[in-house]
């Protein structure tokens, strides 16, 4: 009889990113995902692979989520410039108002293990990339639109974006003060004047 799932694979991809996202991939124990995610180890190993398979699922999907659906939310519901501040501000509202204190899973991955993991290092690499895509896309739109002055350079300003935001999930990690955070979002802002 042929072995049978008996499990929901998104769910137990989605315990197990929260287990990588709070605590790194070196400090979760092959036990921790087991526990966290409520299948058994030989479940895990013939529906996931090894743990760095079961990471590189997880941070796609962290990516996915996280990143993609997130800023298309934000593109929804607000013009260019207002997407850029309220990328910021969501950040900050995470942690000041709901207390997160886990930062941003591709963040903490481009620290933890990209330098060591070509693969992984992709992945975090395209994330990173496309957010300051995103900056520099609603930059463009925000000068169409008269919302960001003409002067304002499209491509250096969304790597000094990139640079505020990953800063910002560092310090949302190490440092959640509200008035740190505000003040890089602050600055933020001032590059788009």
């Amino acid at each position: 009889m042929p072995w049978e799932k008996q499990f929901d694979h998104d769910a137990a991809l989605s315990k197990a990113m929260g287990a990588f996202w709070a605590q790194g991939y070196d400090a979760t124990s092959m036990q921790d995902l087991v526990e966290c995610m409520g299948i058994n180890r030989g479940s895990l190993y013939a529906t996931f692979g090894d743990k760095r398979s079961l990471f590189i699922e997880a941070l796609r999907r962290y990516d996915s989520v996280y990143r993609e659906d997130w800023i298309a939310a934000v593109i929804a519901a607000n013009s260019p410039r207002a997407a850029i501040e309220t990328a910021f501000d969501q950040v900050i509202s995470a942690v000041v108002d709901a207390g997160s204190s886990d930062g941003c899973l591709l963040v903490n991955t481009a620290l933890e293990l990209s330098p060591h993991d070509a693969e992984i290092s992709e992945i975090v690499d395209h994330g990173l990339a496309e957010m300051e895509s995103f900056f520099r896309d609603m930059i463009d739109q925000g000068q169409d639109a008269d919302e960001i002055p003409a002067h304002v350079d499209p491509v250096d300003t969304a790597r000094g974006l990139l640079g505020l935001f990953i800063g910002l999930r560092v310090l949302s990690r190490s440092r959640p003060e509200e008035p740190l955070l505000r003040s890089v979002a602050a600055q933020a802002a001032a590059l788009l004047r």
